[in-house]
Protein backbone atom coordinates (compact mmCIF):
# COMPACT_ATOMS: atom_id res chain seq x y z
CA UNK A 1 0.00 0.00 0.00
CA UNK A 2 2.51 2.45 1.02
CA UNK A 3 4.98 2.12 -2.95
CA UNK A 4 0.98 2.10 -4.27
CA UNK A 5 0.33 5.85 -3.07
CA UNK A 6 3.36 7.20 -4.32
CA UNK A 7 2.67 5.03 -7.77
CA UNK A 8 -0.48 6.73 -8.36
CA UNK A 9 0.30 9.81 -7.39
CA UNK A 10 3.30 10.00 -10.10
CA UNK A 11 0.52 8.71 -12.64
CA UNK A 12 -2.04 11.94 -12.12
CA UNK A 13 0.76 14.22 -12.04
CA UNK A 14 1.93 12.55 -15.59
CA UNK A 15 -1.24 12.62 -16.95
CA UNK A 16 -1.78 16.23 -16.04
CA UNK A 17 1.17 17.75 -17.42
CA UNK A 18 0.16 15.63 -20.67
CA UNK A 19 -2.94 17.04 -20.68
CA UNK A 20 -2.12 20.40 -20.60
CA UNK A 21 0.92 19.93 -23.58
CA UNK A 22 -2.13 18.33 -25.72
CA UNK A 23 -4.62 20.33 -27.20
CA UNK A 24 -7.65 18.49 -27.62
CA UNK A 25 -9.95 19.72 -30.16
CA UNK A 26 -13.79 21.04 -28.91
CA UNK A 27 -16.01 18.89 -32.00
CA UNK A 28 -19.12 20.70 -30.53
CA UNK A 29 -22.34 21.66 -31.96
CA UNK A 30 -23.15 25.42 -32.72
CA UNK A 31 -26.68 27.32 -33.38
CA UNK A 32 -27.22 30.08 -35.54
CA UNK A 33 -29.77 32.71 -36.66
CA UNK A 34 -29.53 34.16 -40.21
CA UNK A 35 -32.39 36.28 -42.26
CA UNK A 36 -30.84 37.39 -45.82
CA UNK A 37 -31.51 37.97 -49.48
CA UNK A 38 -32.19 35.74 -52.45
CA UNK A 39 -32.21 36.25 -55.64
CA UNK A 40 -34.55 33.62 -57.77
CA UNK A 41 -35.52 32.39 -61.17
CA UNK A 42 -37.41 29.85 -62.86
CA UNK A 43 -36.43 27.93 -66.30
CA UNK A 44 -38.79 26.46 -68.24
CA UNK A 45 -38.44 23.17 -70.63
CA UNK A 46 -39.67 25.12 -73.55
CA UNK A 47 -40.02 29.07 -73.21
CA UNK A 48 -37.39 31.38 -71.50
CA UNK A 49 -36.30 33.12 -68.31
CA UNK A 50 -37.38 36.42 -67.61
CA UNK A 51 -34.95 38.66 -65.14
CA UNK A 52 -34.24 37.28 -61.45
CA UNK A 53 -36.53 38.11 -58.87
CA UNK A 54 -35.80 39.40 -54.96
CA UNK A 55 -37.07 36.76 -52.52
CA UNK A 56 -36.25 36.33 -48.82
CA UNK A 57 -34.98 33.73 -46.40
CA UNK A 58 -35.08 33.35 -42.70
CA UNK A 59 -34.35 30.63 -39.77
CA UNK A 60 -31.68 28.38 -38.10
CA UNK A 61 -28.61 27.55 -38.72
CA UNK A 62 -26.48 24.43 -37.24
CA UNK A 63 -23.18 23.39 -37.14
CA UNK A 64 -21.92 19.69 -35.88
CA UNK A 65 -18.19 19.55 -36.32
CA UNK A 66 -16.82 16.56 -36.61
CA UNK A 67 -13.15 17.43 -36.97
CA UNK A 68 -11.06 20.20 -36.56
CA UNK A 69 -11.80 21.71 -39.92
CA UNK A 70 -15.19 19.78 -41.25
CA UNK A 71 -18.46 20.15 -40.03
CA UNK A 72 -22.10 18.96 -41.50
CA UNK A 73 -24.36 21.87 -41.95
CA UNK A 74 -28.35 22.11 -41.54
CA UNK A 75 -30.84 24.17 -40.60
CA UNK A 76 -34.43 25.16 -40.28
CA UNK A 77 -35.36 28.58 -42.50
CA UNK A 78 -38.45 29.51 -44.41
CA UNK A 79 -38.04 30.30 -47.66
CA UNK A 80 -38.96 32.69 -50.39
CA UNK A 81 -37.95 31.94 -54.41
CA UNK A 82 -39.31 34.07 -56.74
CA UNK A 83 -39.02 33.86 -60.95
CA UNK A 84 -40.75 34.94 -64.28
CA UNK A 85 -40.59 33.10 -67.14
CA UNK A 86 -42.24 33.27 -71.00
CA UNK A 87 -44.10 30.22 -72.46
CA UNK A 88 -45.68 29.13 -75.26
CA UNK A 89 -49.02 27.39 -75.50
CA UNK A 90 -51.13 26.07 -78.23
CA UNK A 91 -54.86 25.68 -78.05
CA UNK A 92 -57.69 25.26 -80.39
CA UNK A 93 -60.82 28.00 -80.25
CA UNK A 94 -64.60 26.57 -80.36
CA UNK A 95 -65.61 26.17 -84.01
CA UNK A 96 -61.85 26.67 -85.26
CA UNK A 97 -60.18 23.96 -87.26
CA UNK A 98 -56.68 25.37 -86.56
CA UNK A 99 -54.73 25.33 -83.34
CA UNK A 100 -53.61 29.09 -82.37
CA UNK A 101 -50.41 29.76 -80.58
CA UNK A 102 -49.50 32.32 -77.97
CA UNK A 103 -47.59 32.83 -74.77
CA UNK A 104 -48.22 33.56 -71.37
CA UNK A 105 -46.25 35.44 -68.74
CA UNK A 106 -45.97 33.60 -65.42
CA UNK A 107 -44.81 35.22 -62.18
CA UNK A 108 -43.87 31.86 -59.92
CA UNK A 109 -43.81 32.83 -56.12
CA UNK A 110 -43.32 30.16 -54.19
CA UNK A 111 -42.31 29.94 -50.25
CA UNK A 112 -40.92 26.48 -48.81
CA UNK A 113 -39.41 25.48 -45.53
CA UNK A 114 -36.01 24.45 -46.38
CA UNK A 115 -33.52 21.85 -44.82
CA UNK A 116 -30.24 21.83 -46.34
CA UNK A 117 -28.11 18.80 -45.95
CA UNK A 118 -23.96 19.96 -46.36
CA UNK A 119 -20.90 19.57 -45.69
CA UNK A 120 -18.69 22.58 -44.20
CA UNK A 121 -14.73 22.41 -44.97
CA UNK A 122 -12.79 25.20 -43.11
CA UNK A 123 -9.68 26.88 -43.30
CA UNK A 124 -7.44 27.49 -39.95
CA UNK A 125 -8.12 30.41 -38.26
CA UNK A 126 -6.33 33.20 -38.94
CA UNK A 127 -6.90 36.84 -37.08
CA UNK A 128 -10.07 35.62 -35.83
CA UNK A 129 -10.81 34.74 -39.43
CA UNK A 130 -11.63 31.19 -41.35
CA UNK A 131 -13.17 30.75 -44.65
CA UNK A 132 -15.39 27.93 -45.82
CA UNK A 133 -16.51 25.87 -48.65
CA UNK A 134 -19.46 23.90 -48.68
CA UNK A 135 -21.92 21.55 -50.44
CA UNK A 136 -24.57 19.53 -50.74
CA UNK A 137 -28.60 18.96 -51.14
CA UNK A 138 -31.01 21.02 -50.61
CA UNK A 139 -34.29 19.73 -49.30
CA UNK A 140 -37.74 21.96 -50.01
CA UNK A 141 -41.38 21.77 -48.72
CA UNK A 142 -43.66 23.86 -49.59
CA UNK A 143 -45.65 25.83 -47.45
CA UNK A 144 -47.48 28.53 -50.25
CA UNK A 145 -47.63 29.24 -54.10
CA UNK A 146 -48.97 31.77 -56.24
CA UNK A 147 -48.82 32.46 -59.71
CA UNK A 148 -49.53 35.38 -61.86
CA UNK A 149 -50.55 34.81 -65.18
CA UNK A 150 -50.49 37.92 -67.99
CA UNK A 151 -51.87 37.16 -71.54
CA UNK A 152 -51.73 39.13 -74.38
CA UNK A 153 -55.74 40.84 -74.69
CA UNK A 154 -56.94 39.52 -71.72
CA UNK A 155 -57.00 40.81 -67.89
CA UNK A 156 -54.07 39.99 -66.01
CA UNK A 157 -54.76 36.97 -63.08
CA UNK A 158 -53.07 37.23 -60.34
CA UNK A 159 -52.37 35.62 -57.10
CA UNK A 160 -53.58 32.25 -58.68
CA UNK A 161 -53.04 28.57 -57.75
CA UNK A 162 -49.47 27.75 -59.27
CA UNK A 163 -49.68 23.84 -59.05
CA UNK A 164 -46.76 23.28 -57.50
CA UNK A 165 -45.46 19.95 -56.06
CA UNK A 166 -45.00 19.64 -52.70
CA UNK A 167 -41.41 18.24 -52.67
CA UNK A 168 -38.16 20.39 -54.29
CA UNK A 169 -34.27 19.17 -54.13
CA UNK A 170 -31.58 21.49 -55.15
CA UNK A 171 -27.71 21.03 -55.30
CA UNK A 172 -25.73 23.65 -52.71
CA UNK A 173 -22.80 25.23 -53.87
CA UNK A 174 -21.43 28.08 -51.45
CA UNK A 175 -18.30 29.55 -50.25
CA UNK A 176 -17.79 32.73 -47.70
CA UNK A 177 -16.29 33.52 -44.41
CA UNK A 178 -16.52 33.58 -40.29
CA UNK A 179 -15.27 36.25 -38.39
CA UNK A 180 -15.02 36.16 -34.74
CA UNK A 181 -16.84 39.25 -32.72
CA UNK A 182 -16.77 38.42 -29.13
CA UNK A 183 -16.45 35.02 -27.32
CA UNK A 184 -18.06 32.03 -29.09
CA UNK A 185 -20.40 34.64 -31.52
CA UNK A 186 -19.36 34.88 -35.02
CA UNK A 187 -20.75 36.71 -37.86
CA UNK A 188 -20.74 34.45 -41.27
CA UNK A 189 -21.37 36.25 -44.82
CA UNK A 190 -21.06 34.39 -48.00
CA UNK A 191 -22.94 33.14 -51.16
CA UNK A 192 -24.37 30.47 -51.74
CA UNK A 193 -26.05 29.08 -55.26
CA UNK A 194 -29.32 26.63 -55.18
CA UNK A 195 -29.42 24.81 -58.91
CA UNK A 196 -32.69 23.29 -58.30
CA UNK A 197 -32.94 19.84 -60.36
CA UNK A 198 -36.90 18.90 -59.92
CA UNK A 199 -39.63 19.52 -61.72
CA UNK A 200 -41.47 21.82 -59.53
CA UNK A 201 -44.33 21.81 -61.37
CA UNK A 202 -47.46 18.89 -61.41
CA UNK A 203 -48.60 19.98 -65.15
CA UNK A 204 -47.20 16.97 -67.04
CA UNK A 205 -47.09 18.91 -70.34
CA UNK A 206 -44.41 21.54 -68.91
CA UNK A 207 -41.18 21.24 -67.05
CA UNK A 208 -39.72 24.19 -64.58
CA UNK A 209 -36.94 24.42 -62.09
CA UNK A 210 -36.21 26.82 -60.30
CA UNK A 211 -32.57 28.30 -59.20
CA UNK A 212 -31.51 30.92 -56.72
CA UNK A 213 -28.48 32.92 -55.48
CA UNK A 214 -28.77 33.35 -51.62
CA UNK A 215 -26.43 36.73 -49.71
CA UNK A 216 -25.90 34.17 -46.81
CA UNK A 217 -26.03 36.62 -43.32
CA UNK A 218 -25.84 34.68 -39.85
CA UNK A 219 -24.69 34.93 -36.25
CA UNK A 220 -23.59 31.96 -34.70
CA UNK A 221 -23.24 31.77 -30.75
Amino acid sequence: MKRLFPGLLLLLLTGNLFAQNIRIPDYSFRLGLTAHPTFGWVKPEVGKSNSISLGFSYGLLGDFNFAENYSFSTGLTITTINGKSTEAFTVTPPGASTPSQGENEYKYKLQYIEVPLTVKLKTQKQNETRWYGQFGLSNDFKVGSKLDIKTSGQPEIKDGPANVKFYRAGLIIGAGGEFDISGNASIVAGLTYNNGFTDITSDNNTSVRSHYVGLNLAVFF
